[in-house]
């Protein structure tokens, strides 16, 4: 059974939401500023509360046994449009773990807009994938709530599944996207436009820029040079080059030479395709840049990674891509929950 609530979570009615028991599965950006309150509260207050599953780590930790018993499960968080996103990870994880007990509570998604808009970027995961990699593309395009949809297709979930209009969510009304960081290293407005590329450094020897104001944005490492000298770069992105120290990642406490890559305003910005043009830059310039073997699997395209080895022209993979996106935008399109529609970077 399937539901789209165009009221707010706290005022649905549903019996499971009213006596409980309720589980609570969110961030931070569960805050309601017209009340003030967090998600959790409002089922604390009524006294059908059990259980609240918040980030660990990089993740959202839980045991099935933790889900048995439970009327209802509410998930509130915000999403930032890549499939890499671990919170959103962990929601597919949970819907899975769910699907596994012999009476599983109904599924509350609270919607939220997605901070990288409907933009797309990448291809649909292929050959070689971690367990959990999401089956859509590296910047999907979607909301939350249509992410959801798709994982209970893809799952065959049985349960109820109830998506909450984002349209009444307070980063709708009130709050903008990112006014509460979505994550401890995700803190601004451009983050989401830099992250479907800019998070793949995790898995190479150069820094995404972790520890400084501007993770995503900023690469660098110790040994790299300042030099912009035939350096790849989309139309209506600057690059400046900086020096800067880190107060966390792989390079905590040293000197790091790098760049900070900046979008003139209206700029469509497609971060993989910019990302992997740069770490194939930087493997023809540094002979110690070294792109470990996570990295192509958290890719999840053959093609892509033949070209971080080398073995292909660029023209290739932007043509591979371009077919990829355009897979996806039409599975995409029976997930959709709201009138704008998903769209190719051209």
């Amino acid at each position: 059974m399937f539901s789209f609530r165009t009221t707010a979570i706290h005022e649905q009615t549903d019996k499971a939401l009213l006596s409980g028991p309720v589980g609570v599965f969110c961030t931070d950006s569960c805050w309601y500023a017209d009340s003030g309150k967090y998600l959790w509260e409002f089922f604390r207050e009524r006294g059908v509360l059990r259980r609240v599953f918040r980030p660990e780590s990089d993740h959202i930790l839980f045991d099935v046994e933790d889900l048995q018993g439970l009327a209802a499960v509410v998930v509130e968080i915000q999403d930032v449009g890549s499939r890499y996103f671990p919170y959103t990870v962990d929601v597919l994880r949970l819907m899975t773990a769910m699907r596994s007990l012999p009476e599983p509570p109904a599924l509350y998604i609270v919607d939220h807009p997605n901070p990288a808009g409907r933009d797309v970027e990448g291809t649909i995961p292929a050959g070689l994938a971690d367990e959990w990699t999401p089956a859509v593309t590296h910047r999907h395009g979607l909301t939350l709530g249509e992410l959801c949809c798709l994982y209970a297709d893809e799952i065959k979930a049985a349960y109820p599944l109830h998506v909450i209009s984002a349209a009444v969510a307070d980063t709708a009304r009130i709050l903008m996207p990112w006014t509460i960081p979505p994550a401890h290293d995700f803190p601004g407005v451009f983050t989401p436009y830099f992250y479907s590329g800019g998070s793949l450094w995790n898995d190479t020897n150069v820094s995404p820029g972790i520890g400084t104001k501007r993770p995503y944005e900023i690469i660098g490492a110790p040994w790299l040079k300042a030099d912009t000298v035939s350096m790849p770069l989309p139309q209506g992105v600057l690059v400046r080059p900086l020096d800067y120290m880190p107060v966390e990642g792989i390079y905590k406490g040293q000197l790091c030479h790098g760049f900070q890559f900046i979008l003139t305003p209206g700029t469509r910005y497609h971060s993989l395709l910019h990302t992997v043009q740069l770490m194939h830059w930087l493997s023809n310039r540094y002979s110690h840049f070294h792109m470990s073997e996570e990295l192509y699997t958290r890719v999840a395209d053959p093609v892509i990674e033949e070209y971080l080895r080398g073995e292909l022209t660029f023209d290739v993979v932007e043509e591979h891509v371009k077919e990829g996106e355009q897979k996806w935008l039409r599975k995409a399109k029976r997930y959709l929950l709201y009138d704008d529609q998903p769209i190719r970077i051209k």
